[in-house]
């Protein structure tokens, strides 16, 4: 994989890139707490199928640029920055995978530009309205999403964060995930990225931004874009019925759910996950299967 900064939106990314130059774009966008290297199992797949891929780390995350302040991190600026990258690539429409937060931009992006993207692939993220809508009705939920406004205190997240070396995110991430899925190696590249100057601070203002100012949705927010969700029902974050929820206001969706996965889905089952994108991405095909 090749490593490369681009401007976009007034700051720089970093990304990397994989596959023949002439292939069809495929921008993958992680979420919290990785960065590019959570696609690690999914790039030279999608290289070697035929595809470019471009796997940023989004603002405020590992080598990417982290400008100071909360409205820095806003949905429309996360969005902005990858029509940025867009625009760089040249290719007026491109395909667009994002997990966990990178799927809320995916979802974001579908909403406001349609006409950027090919199609559309989320893994484990609602559709913002789904979510919104959720943490106002479900009780269960809204305890499931405490960490969301614990994040909103200043200082104090960052600082118990960064206590005995990464313990409380290093621990979420191998609760949260079926054992093994997470290597000790995996963990030491996470946490060098975390302790990056600003970057853990950038990376939790992206939940400050949008819980403090909710982003503005279409209505109705539907979703034109031809959508594949993929689902593992285990996600102890995020309650499965939202997915549903999701793809009943997507056009022309498809949902697969997998039953004994998690929300780190992609790592756990990624020759399952690699096989559906690339199989979404050259069909037609929608419905919802459980697996």
């Amino acid at each position: 994989m090749d490593h490369q900064y681009i401007e976009t939106n007034g700051i720089h990314l970093h990304l990397l890139q994989d596959g023949p130059e002439d292939g069809p774009l495929v921008v993958m966008l992680h979420g919290f707490p990785e960065f590019s290297y959570g696609w690690k199992k999914q790039i030279p797949y999608l290289a070697s199928a035929g595809y470019r891929v471009w796997a940023p780390d989004q603002r405020g995350y590992n080598l990417s640029a982290k400008p100071d302040g909360i409205a820095a991190y806003s949905l429309d600026k996360l969005a902005a920055d990858v029509i940025g990258l867009l625009d760089a690539s040249g290719q007026k429409r491109v395909y667009l995978v994002g997990h966990d937060w990178g799927g809320v931009v995916a979802w974001y992006l579908a909403s406001h530009y349609p006409d950027r993207l090919r199609k559309l692939v989320v893994i484990n993220a609602p559709h913002t309205a789904v979510m919104q809508q959720h943490l106002r009705r479900s009780f269960s939920q809204l305890k499931k999403s405490w960490y969301m406004f614990f994040f909103q205190l200043p200082w104090l997240p960052e600082t118990l964060s960064r206590y005995q070396n990464w313990k409380l995110v290093t621990q979420a991430l191998l609760r949260g995930s079926r054992r093994g899925t997470f290597t000790q190696s995996d963990i030491d590249t996470y946490r060098r990225s975390w302790a990056r100057p600003k970057a853990f601070g950038s990376m939790i203002n992206w939940y400050r931004a949008n819980v403090q100012s909710p982003p503005v949705l279409p209505d109705p927010p539907r979703i034109t874009v031809p959508t594949l969700l993929i689902w593992g029902a285990q996600d102890q974050a995020l309650e499965r019925e939202m997915a549903q929820l999701s793809i009943d206001l997507c056009d022309n969706g498809e949902l697969v759910v997998v039953e004994e996965a998690t929300h780190w889905v992609h790592h756990e089952e990624a020759s399952l996950v690699n096989e559906l994108i690339d199989t979404f991405l050259r069909s037609e095909r929608q419905g919802s299967v459980f697996l």
